[in-house]
């Protein structure tokens, strides 16, 4: 009773926002001001730092142990973008570490992530936090985008890559929810979504089947990574 007393506070909350026009920041302008530094070109150009922060999603494990980094989804956008931006200088960082939720991740945020000093921070951390619960998730993840916002970095989170053991194209699945209160934290902060679960959902939903883009069960393979690669590119 209380979970679907939970979900309908989360559906309502959405709808009120939508009716007041509350939306996260828009994908064509959000980074326009990155976009003008990765057109620049030698001498007028500068490092732009792209920051990952969660769990062993971005760090890049595949079937546990092996951790396939470059074919991960923080290095498949590094290629997009020096495919797009040839004449830019860009690092990528992930600050992730395998098995994390967002209450651990908040912990070390100031003295770890911080320091890198992030043109783009990246946060994704909604498919651990199904351990601690959306709203322990929700304070963590609130202190990091506060944090982040006083040092005026753009930030851009990341809603849940599958688990195979729940069922994606059940409405209202514990993965579902914290995608929606993702998308709530967004609008309520105006940064930036990359909406990962929908990118699968949607494969889902014409009828292919996940697995084939899953190393195990709760890791993306190559082919996976790459469909949030393409969620993330969009703003840029």
């Amino acid at each position: 009773m209380k979970k679907r007393i939970a979900r309908l506070l989360l559906l309502f909350f959405a709808l009120h926002m939508a009716a007041a026009g509350i939306a996260q920041a828009d994908p064509q302008t959000y980074l326009d001001d990155i976009k003008t530094e990765l057109k620049k070109k030698w001498p007028a150009n500068r490092t732009i730092n792209l920051v990952f922060h969660g769990h062993s999603v971005p760090s890049g494990y595949f079937q546990t142990p092996a951790v396939h980094t470059l074919e991960a989804y923080p290095h498949q956008v590094l290629q997009q973008l020096k495919e797009q931006y040839p004449d830019a200088v860009i690092n990528v960082i992930t600050t992730s570490i395998g098995g994390e939720n967002s209450v651990q991740g908040q912990k070390r945020f100031k003295k770890e992530v911080l320091p890198h000093r992030p043109d783009v921070l990246f946060i994704d951390y909604a498919l651990n936090d199904r351990a601690i619960g959306p709203e322990a998730s929700r304070i963590a993840m609130e202190k990091m985008i506060r944090r982040a916002l006083k040092k005026k970095i753009k930030i851009i989170l990341l809603t849940p890559s599958p688990d195979l053991t729940v069922d994606i194209l059940k409405p209202g699945n514990i993965l579902d929810q914290f995608r929606r209160q993702l998308i709530q934290l967004a609008a309520k902060y105006k940064i930036g979504l990359a909406d990962s679960y929908d990118a699968f959902y949607e494969q889902a939903r014409s009828g292919k089947q996940l697995r084939d883009y899953m190393a195990q069960s709760n890791h993306p393979n190559g082919k996976g990574h790459r469909l949030i690669a393409e969620r993330i590119m969009k703003w840029f």
